[in-house]
């Protein structure tokens, strides 16, 4: 399999907060030439299975997938892990406790979001949920928008749901050490996900690789949805100088809300190893 291979390794369905099925995810995967596909939902994998049926029916390949939330310096920083085997315990286990926090932490911003006079928020949002364990920011910036309170998603980030603003509330998610541990003891690799999202300092960011890299984890996303033509350079860079595979998805949510459709992202740049290549055994 060649760097110029069309897999997409990243995205979500109804599962966490997309809005498509993970067959739905499949066929549009398809449609759009991807040949590696993984279903990628926020720390869950009880999609997978349909994922891989759907992916086996459309004749792509597949790897198994799941993106975890993780504190790092008082930020949340995601591990996108591929590969894995979804029936480990550890794995299984400690997805459900990181799932745990989140019902809590959405009726903590329904409450802000009362005070600035946005009633039934914890309500409203629910009607975006497929997963009632999995509620999260998205599902309220989707209920905002119905409501007519903001005219889009980004909107009700900026006004609403980020730190300092009403619907605000942070989460305590897994240690970085332990996602690692979970995705490379259940024989899968571990990838920090789009990079260049993070808010960190240049110190803070090499910590964090640094970090990542004696924990276990292996891969970088170097081209995803919402790097920029610079950032692809950036963090192919980055992938060589802490000898890091490289990986490659559009974090696709909605075909309304995602910028970056399925399978269309352009190829990683030259010189560095693809993470499907040392993932090829895993393949399905």
């Amino acid at each position: 399999m060649t760097q110029l291979l069309n897999a997409d390794l990243h995205c979500h369905s109804v599962v966490s907060d997309g809005t498509l099925t993970p067959e739905a995810l499949a066929e549009r995967a398809k449609g759009n030439g991807v040949e590696l596909w993984a279903l990628t939902d926020h720390d869950e994998i009880g999609g997978l299975q349909r994922a891989r049926d759907a992916a086996k029916s459309q004749g792509m390949g597949y790897l198994t997938g799941a993106e975890i939330s993780v504190t790092f310096l008082h930020q949340t920083v995601h591990v996108v892990g591929l590969g894995f085997d979804a029936d480990n315990t550890d794995l299984r286990e400690g997805l459900r406790r990181t799932r745990g926090g989140r019902q809590e932490r959405a009726m903590e911003m329904a409450d802000g979001l009362a005070k600035v006079g946005i009633k039934d928020a914890y309500e409203g949002a629910l009607k975006f949920v497929g997963n009632p364990e999995l509620i999260s920011r998205t599902h309220f910036a989707r209920f905002l928008v119905e409501s007519g309170v903001c005219k889009e998603t980004n909107e009700v980030f900026r006004k609403y749901l980020t730190e300092g603003k009403p619907g605000y509330v942070p989460h305590r998610w897994a240690l970085l050490k332990d996602a690692i541990h979970w995705i490379t003891g259940a024989g899968g690799m571990a990838i920090i996900a789009h990079p260049a999202r993070y808010k960190f300092t240049p110190n803070e960011e090499f910590a964090l690789f640094t970090e990542f890299k004696g924990h276990g984890g292996q891969g970088v996303e170097v081209v995803t949805g919402s790097h920029s033509v610079a950032e692809f350079g950036i963090y192919a860079h980055t992938a060589k100088e802490f000898g890091l595979a490289a990986s490659r998805g559009s974090d696709f949510h909605s075909p309304d809300e995602s910028h970056t459709e399925l399978g269309t992202l352009p190829p990683l740049p030259a010189g560095l190893t693809p993470v499907w290549e040392l993932l090829s055994a895993r393949i399905q």
